[in-house]
């Protein structure tokens, strides 16, 4: 998951935009997430925080792994609002308004409290080799 976790830093900066899916004019959460995804691994997702919470394997806080997939409840909905965890609590995100892709503390009290689960979702090839491991 390093060329994953690699790609989404290089979007560190680029601005929040509502339904942005493309780093010249702007991410929302799972636009970013989308094209990191399709960029490292090739691998489509679908357009929201809500239908990527549908994919992959549940996964507990203490076995997150980076490259999952982190969910927050930031509009009163479940499942609102996407991140990529990158190993030691760290999560990176597109945040909101105003904002840009950023790297956040889920520890913090803001996130902690909004947390609403992780998935793991791979590519099947990937998915099975961490299997027989």
């Amino acid at each position: 998951m390093r060329s994953l976790v690699d790609r989404s830093l290089n979007f560190l900066g680029v601005p929040y935009r509502m339904g942005g899916t493309s780093p010249l004019t702007g991410f929302d959460c799972s636009g970013f997430v989308g094209k990191v995804f399709a960029d490292a691994l090739g691998f489509g997702m679908p357009r929201t925080a809500a239908e990527m919470a549908q994919m992959g394997e549940q996964v507990s806080l203490t076995e997150l792994k980076p490259g999952d997939l982190v969910f927050f409840n930031t509009m009163r909905r479940t499942f609102s609002h996407v991140g990529i965890y990158l190993g030691n609590n760290q999560f990176v995100h597109a945040p909101s308004s105003g904002g840009v892709v950023r790297v956040e503390d889920m520890r913090i009290s803001y996130w902690a409290a909004r947390y609403d689960g992780a998935r793991r979702v791979l590519p099947s090839a990937q998915s099975r080799q961490s299997r027989t491991n």
